[in-house]
């Protein structure tokens, strides 16, 4: 018999195949069982992230946005009766539509609202107008009467699950070109104790 032959029927060669197996084997079952304990871990992470988070306090949207400009030229007159130079105001008065929804499980205060946008010199906020106010506009502007429907109040309790619709009017001292040129729109819903609702325009801004 040859060493070669001798060699290769060694039980120590054997025993070192089946060694080798048995570690290939084993390192699997951790491989797989490290893999099984990973995917149940985050899936019991996920649920429960899933079961603990809470929705926003509040949701909405914007259902309908009007723009009225205003292009005033007064000519005042001193107390000699001389009419002086004339003074050219510009206003665009934004009109929206909103809707509100408490999603809580607790009533919340509506504090304020304001209007966003973004002009050619910057961003700019107005508040929105007050019954008084909000009454004087449609008196003034009766073009604007037709759209006039109930409108949003500060200090407003929203109960849990009730919604809020309204309309709300804001102006902003711009060129009805520099309002042309604007690059967005938002409305901004500040809640007492709670953080604010942003809420953007979907559909088209139609000019009134």
């Amino acid at each position: 018999m040859s060493l070669l032959e001798l060699k290769t029927d060694s039980p120590h060669t054997h025993d070192s195949a089946h060694a080798g197996d048995d570690y290939a084997k084993g390192s699997g079952y951790i491989l797989w069982a490290s893999l099984a304990a990973f995917v149940v871990v985050t899936v019991g992470i996920t649920l429960f992230l899933m079961s603990t988070r809470k929705p926003p306090v509040a949701a909405g949207e914007v259902t309908q946005v009007w723009a009225h400009a205003v292009h005033t030229l007064n000519t005042p007159i001193d107390a000699n009766g001389v009419q002086t130079a004339g003074e050219v105001f510009d206003q665009v008065l934004v009109l929206a539509n909103v809707r509100v929804r408490n999603q809580s499980d607790q009533p919340i205060v509506l504090r304020e609202v304001m209007t966003n946008v973004t002009l050619p010199d910057g961003p700019r906020s107005s508040l929105i107008a007050g019954p008084y106010d909000y009454d004087r506009i449609f008196i003034g502007y009766p073009e604007l009467a037709k759209l006039k429907t109930k409108t949003l109040l500060r200090e407003t309790v929203i109960q849990p699950n009730e919604v809020l619709d309204g309309m709300i009017v804001s102006s902003f001292h711009v060129s009805k070109e520099d309002w042309a040129a604007r690059k967005d729109l938002s409305f901004t819903f500040q809640f007492k104790f709670h953080p604010d609702l942003v809420l953007t325009p979907t559909g088209p801004i139609t000019e009134q």
